[in-house]
């Protein structure tokens, strides 16, 4: 009687150990998830105009393929040092999509298109990226969600877009062949990159996507440096180092884990304040004017991320996570 007591004295204390997380812990996690893709998106809103700097100096192949080699020689160094195990065979293809969408294929078409329009106009792909990216993951992993999740964020992108547009002078420019294609390739990295991160570290996902590119990358470095001229400015070295250190690394690192936390799309629709941000930077950093309606447009694209927000948290809450 006595052991038989103990047993169910221990299997009851035992009991809440096992018990799903509290509310509390997930709305924390969420908080957190939340709070890291916040960063990555203010990370990236200084990629144009960053790489606008570059371009002062560099060609856009040199500043592209440069930009790669160093943010993978940089990530190489550090899994080396953390001793990151090889990802698992499941898990090349998914890394070989955020290779070419976010490692190569993006830097590349808007390093391209930023040598013909504006910063402002090039944030024409950045409203649109939150919609595809969300599209893409959804598709992807198969999950639904709600029209009111799907109507604010094509309402936010609408506004995103037609602002950039407006304030980048409107109209479509030979540039925007390369802002489309880019917007393409990115979601896909995004989304693929978001899904790996629920099985892998940020820093992994996007450490060994860079460092499959080094094979590429390198001699293409070597080779844009013989073809092209350069003249390293301050305004070329600093350019050219937060998109390595900045948009290349610690940007998405901070990104992908917030996607593996809070999932594809919500994380995405974070990213419809980033074609105002990118703007404010050019102002600061480049000299450019975005006009009377940055207010109005930042508090329309703003509801509706808390529109976005609130639906993929009711819909994740019934078990469809994206």
């Amino acid at each position: 009687m006595k052991v038989h007591g103990s047993a169910t004295d221990t299997a009851a204390i035992a009991v809440p150990r096992t018990a799903p997380p509290s509310r509390p812990r997930r709305r924390s996690g969420a908080l957190r998830g939340s709070g890291l893709a916040v960063l990555g998106v203010t990370a990236f809103s200084l990629t144009f105009p960053a790489t606008a700097w570059a371009l002062e100096g560099l060609g856009p192949w040199l500043v592209t393929a440069s930009r790669t080699a160093l943010a993978g020689a940089l990530a190489l160094t550090c899994l080396l040092a953390w001793r990151a195990p090889l990802p698992a065979r499941r898990h090349w293809p998914g890394l070989a999509v955020v290779a070419a969408g976010v490692v190569v294929g993006f830097p590349l078409l808007t390093t391209l298109a930023l040598r013909t329009t504006t910063t402002a106009h090039a944030a024409v792909v950045v409203g649109l990226l939150p919609l595809t990216t969300a599209a893409y993951g959804a598709w992807r992993q198969r999950a639904r969600y709600r029209w009111p999740f799907w109507t604010a964020a094509v309402a936010g992108a609408a506004v995103a877009v037609g602002f950039a547009l407006r304030d980048g002078g409107g109209g479509l420019t030979g540039a925007d062949g390369y802002l489309f294609a880019a917007l393409v390739v990115c979601a896909a990295g995004y989304a693929e990159g978001g899904r790996l991160a629920r099985e892998l570290p940020g820093s992994h996902v996007i450490g060994w996507a860079l460092v499959l590119c080094l094979p590429l990358a390198v001699p293409g470095a070597a080779l844009a440096l013989a073809l092209e001229p350069a003249r390293l400015t301050w305004h070329a070295a600093v350019g050219l180092t937060w998109l390595v250190v900045g948009s290349q690394w610690l940007g998405l690192i901070v990104w992908y884990r917030g996607m593996g936390v809070i999932g594809v799309a919500r994380a995405s629709q974070f990213q419809l304040a980033q074609p105002l941000l990118t703007l404010v930077w050019a102002v600061l950093l480049l000299g450019e004017e975005p006009g009377p309606l940055a207010p109005v447009a930042a508090v329309a694209v703003l509801a509706c991320i808390v529109v976005t927000q609130r639906s993929a948290a009711h819909r994740a809450g019934r078990g469809h996570r994206a």
